[in-house]
């Protein structure tokens, strides 16, 4: 009896193990068949408890080489909310749609969609240092439609510009790093994923732009094409092609309105960025040509055109010109040669695509007001001014003085409505401030994720330059993954720190730039030197390249350059249009003083209130 009762207290135990190992089976399938935090997808209907609202979607951009992931938005700045719309055009398994600082797949805001074999979900998420992804606790993508539709499979969703989650991105105005991913089998759960293990890719957008209607055109305007002549797109991964083309003999002066660009069908994932040169009006002829811009045996004259009359790279929308403004073209002391130049990027090396893309310009017999201008701000290209190797951050800050904008700009000033920015590889954020009075008084553009893969133009709120304010242009770079310093300088490995500004009522003053003295940098060299125990400095003898070379880069070396460039006195360069210096003394100038910055805006999950686009103000 003692030995079927002790039988029975183990069966007991077993079928209580046994139903515990199932409960727990329930609970762990459950799980993974319905993600908590999430939303289950059908392909053929909306959420049903989300109104569709019918929003247009004015901005759009291909995501990935091939064309078969489209990105398209709006903004509420009112909602300060940012509706993207995701069209796939083969729905495999699900996709992947994040941002991230630079577009690296670790430490990314991610929202997923992706299917375990019997049912599809829809996700918040993000990936840690690893690229292991996970969903997030607090969901901020909001998912508003998911349709099947004949041309595609299409998702409808939203979040705000700011969630004050510590695992999200901060939607803000510049340039925002895309990444993107194919998932090509079912997950039972989405802590499967590791972004390093799929098919991904990055895209640039200017995701945050102005809310204002674009002007109307005048009645009388015209347009010209210049475009690429139906051009063989070479099968490696970046070419840059020039042509030149020739405006109507004796063309009277025109103001250029608005221009856009013309892209070829099928090639709008390989048209990086375009640019429209005006050549030199003391050059009277032009050869033809069509052809690699670095080709040794293109014309040399092509050199010399390098006056911009229009820039887009890919994501940007038309460039309006305000309605008091042109640009002008065409008429006495202006050249009838333009060279576009056109930049592919082709890193599938796809073969035998044909290519006529290009910018078309808006232009109009009847003068505006105003001829505008493009001014450049920034740093000298000078390997005076040079970044040590190894850096995770380095700033750089070339001035536009006060004594250069009282002797140059007129007396009711000028209005800057536009800019472009530009750095090299190294270029991680541009910042220029406009600064009256010894205080920042307004930014005039910033870009923080800055990429030179992406440098588009950006509209700026009508800022008002008058005499004697002070424009300062800071670039930020990182050369963690270089073991020599960084100089100043034309090519791709050397660096810029520039900004184009568009502006109007256009003036004489075509680059206002700075770099620090000479002579103080070499005494840098000579106190570097002796620090480190080399009393046979070479300072002067050979070039300021191999100086920088020559020197023991630690972290000492670092800030002693980084405290004399930002104390130290500076060259001014206040060039007219001719490249000659405004009368006046511009060497060993004091920097700027900046006694008061201003701060950044916060959000309203921050404690603070971000101003809606507003559109610019004409001058009265």
């Amino acid at each position: 009896m003692r030995i079927f009762n002790k039988h029975l207290r183990l069966q007991d135990v077993t079928i209580v193990y046994f139903t515990a190992l199932a409960a727990l089976m329930v609970i762990l399938v459950a799980s993974y068949q319905a993600p908590t935090n999430t939303v289950e997808v059908s392909r053929s209907k909306s959420n049903p408890s989300t109104p569709v609202p019918h929003l247009p979607m004015p901005f759009r951009v291909p995501l990935d080489p091939r064309g078969e992931l489209q990105l398209a938005w709006n903004i509420s700045y009112a909602d300060q909310e940012v509706y993207m719309q995701l069209r796939v055009t083969e729905l495999r398994h699900g996709v992947v749609l994040g941002m991230s600082d630079r577009g690296e797949l670790n430490n990314a805001d991610l929202v997923v969609l992706w299917d375990s074999g019997t049912k599809s979900y829809f996700g918040d998420a993000w990936s840690d240092s690893t690229g292991h992804v996970s969903l997030d606790s607090q969901q901020d993508y909001k998912l508003i439609e998911a349709k099947q539709k004949t041309d595609g499979f299409y998702l409808l969703f939203k979040r705000p510009f700011s969630t004050c989650d510590p695992r999200d991105y901060v939607i803000e105005e510049g340039t925002v790093h895309i990444i993107y991913g194919f998932l090509d089998q079912p997950l039972s759960s989405l802590e499967q994923l590791n972004l390093s293990r799929i098919h991904t890719g990055v895209q640039r957008v200017l995701m945050l732009r102005s809310d204002t209607p674009p002007p109307t055109l005048p009645p009388d305007v015209q347009t010209l094409d210049v475009i690429a002549p139906n051009v063989i797109i070479p099968n490696q991964e970046t070419t840059y092609w020039c042509f030149i083309q020739k405006l109507p003999e004796n063309m009277q002066k025109n103001h250029i309105v608005m221009y856009e660009a013309v892209i070829t069908s099928g090639n709008e994932a390989i048209v990086h960025h375009m640019e429209v040169f005006e050549c030199s009006p003391d050059i009277h002829d032009v050869p033809d040509y069509s052809g690699s811009c670095d080709d040794k045996m293109k014309p040399g004259k092509l050199n010399r055109c390098r006056h911009v009359l229009a820039a887009w790279a890919m994501g940007a929308e038309a460039l309006y010109y305000p309605p008091d403004a042109g640009l002008p073209m065409g008429g006495p002391g202006s050249s009838r040669f333009l060279r576009l130049e056109v930049h592919y990027h082709n890193p599938l090396l796809i073969s035998g695509r044909r290519d006529s893309s290009g910018i078309r310009l808006h232009f109009t017999p009847s003068l505006r007001r105003y001829d505008a201008g493009i001014m450049e701000l920034g740093l000298v290209y000078t390997p005076i001014m040079a970044i040590p190797p190894k850096q995770h951050t380095f700033y750089l800050s070339g001035y536009c003085t006060s004594k250069c904008t009282q002797t140059a700009l007129p007396p009711g000033g000028i209005y800057v409505f536009a800019s472009q920015l530009h750095t090299h590889l190294a270029g991680r954020g541009v910042r220029t401030v406009l600064v009256r009075g010894g205080k920042e008084l307004e930014v005039v553009r910033e870009d923080q994720h800055f990429s030179t893969h992406y440098q588009c133009n950006y509209w700026c709120v009508l800022c008002l330059t008058l005499q004697g304010d002070i424009l300062i242009t800071k670039c930020t770079y990182n050369t963690e993954d270089r073991s020599k310093p960084t100089v100043g300088g034309f090519g791709i490995m050397e660096e810029m720190c520039v900004n184009y500004l568009h502006y109007y009522p256009r003036t004489q003053l075509e680059l206002c730039k700075s770099h620090v003295d000479p002579g103080y940098l070499q005494k840098y060299f000579n106190f570097i030197n002796r620090f480190h125990g080399n009393d046979q400095c070479v300072c002067g003898e050979v070039s300021v390249t191999e100086q920088f070379s020559q020197l023991q880069w630690d972290t000492f070396t670092g800030e002693v350059l980084d405290s004399l460039y930002n104390t130290a006195p500076i060259s001014m360069h206040c060039n007219q249009s001719t490249a000659v210096l405004f009368p006046g003394e511009w060497d060993k100038q004091p920097v700027p003083v900046v006694t008061a910055v201003l701060e950044k805006p916060r959000y309203p999950c921050e404690g603070g209130a971000l101003p809606t686009s507003r559109p610019p103000t004409p001058p009265t």
